[in-house]
């Protein structure tokens, strides 16, 4: 908030400057000899107007920019001089120009908008906003990405209500771009459906296995084969206080006591990563942890937990939250984005998802 008053004025500046060059120019054509030339401060000011001014705008900077030079001409009786007129017809198709790069800069900002809208709509569909309160269980997710204007990437969570608890997954695909995209979509998808279906939380980790097996043999790309994607999945039993967890080589969660106390959650036994069932076969195992009322769960990527300062150090998410409280899980999110991204100087080197849940005292 304290740079909101420098740049607002830097932008009001910059949209003043095709104005101030006119004028600029028109004193210093007047008043100097006729050797001299504003020639380049005429032909600047439709320029810059052309990315920051609608089309009317620049036409009508344009239009201004030759005019003038016309009327300083005719004053000084060099209308018909060769370098006057050098100079008109100069400004005039700079003008032209100007008007024919404003609108290139507007169909791509048009595209951009559009490509933007559609970012907005794949990750809704890919990575729906759960309700705020499932299962009694008050919920918070936030998905922060790396990439200026990006929406959606390689990280994924879900929540999903079931006949044997609230179950939760918070996971990193391997790789960018569309085929992280794809892979999200087929994870969070059987996610949903075995959330359902399954019994206990070891199935359900068999069935993402399974899932993202069949999806490797069918496509061709040896980039499908290598791909993997580490994940944790949790379940909440309803009416009890107490959390289950897989990890297949994801970041440890961190569960927040009411009285600040914080306590990592790693796993007794490391296990691979889903999609790595070829390396070899350890039996998924469920370990079970207190869960209080009061308590607050909370599942991310390493985008949090690898976000560096610009002495290379991590920002650790078990230091920086002991001995705090917080609202609700929404303004622990809030916090630890604004954090992270203060953390590494404004620039993530990677997506961060994250997902908090409280349990109601």
């Amino acid at each position: 908030m304290e740079q909101e008053g420098p740049i607002s004025y830097a932008r009001t500046v910059v949209r003043m400057l095709p104005a101030l060059l006119i004028v600029v120019g028109a004193f210093y054509d007047y008043f100097t000899p006729s050797q001299f030339s504003a020639a380049p401060l005429f032909t600047a000011a439709p320029l810059v107007a052309a990315p920051l001014y609608s089309r009317r705008g620049t036409i009508l900077t344009g239009v201004a920019s030759v005019l003038v030079v016309l009327a300083i001409h005719v004053r000084l009786g060099l209308l018909l001089e060769v370098d006057a007129v050098t100079e008109t017809v100069t400004v005039v198709t700079v003008a032209v120009l100007a008007v024919l790069i404003n609108l290139l800069v507007r169909r791509s900002s048009e595209q951009l908008a559009s490509q933007r809208e559609i970012a907005e709509a794949a990750q809704r569909a890919v990575l729906p906003q759960p309700a705020g309160r499932i299962g009694g269980l008050d919920i918070a997710v936030r998905y922060e990405a790396a990439q200026a204007d990006a929406f959606i990437g390689g990280d994924l969570y879900a929540v999903q209500d079931s006949p044997h608890g609230v179950r939760l997954i918070v996971g990193d695909v391997r790789g960018k771009g569309i085929g992280a995209v794809a892979a999200v979509a087929i994870v969070i998808g059987a996610f949903r459906e075995a959330a359902e279906q399954e019994s206990t939380l070891e199935a359900v980790a068999q069935r993402l296995e399974r899932a993202l097996a069949r999806e490797g043999t069918r496509r061709d790309s040896v980039e499908a084969f290598e791909g993997f994607t580490t994940a944790v999945l949790a379940e909440l039993p309803h009416g009890e206080g107490v959390v289950r967890l897989v990890n297949r080589g994801h970041p440890p969660p961190l569960l927040l006591h009411a009285d600040g106390t914080v306590c990592a959650l790693p796993p007794r036994e490391p296990a691979l990563p889903l999609g790595m069932g070829d390396l070899g076969t350890w039996p998924d195992r469920a370990e079970q942890s207190r869960f209080p009322g009061g308590a607050t769960l909370l599942l991310y990527t390493d985008g949090l937990s690898e976000a560096r300062d610009g002495q290379g150090r991590f920002y650790d998410p078990e230091a920086r939250l002991a001995g705090r409280g917080f609202p609700d899980p929404g303004a622990l999110l809030l916090t630890l984005a604004e954090e992270a991204r203060r953390h590494s100087g404004g620039f993530l080197t990677d997506d961060m998802a994250l997902l908090a849940v409280r349990r109601p005292s």
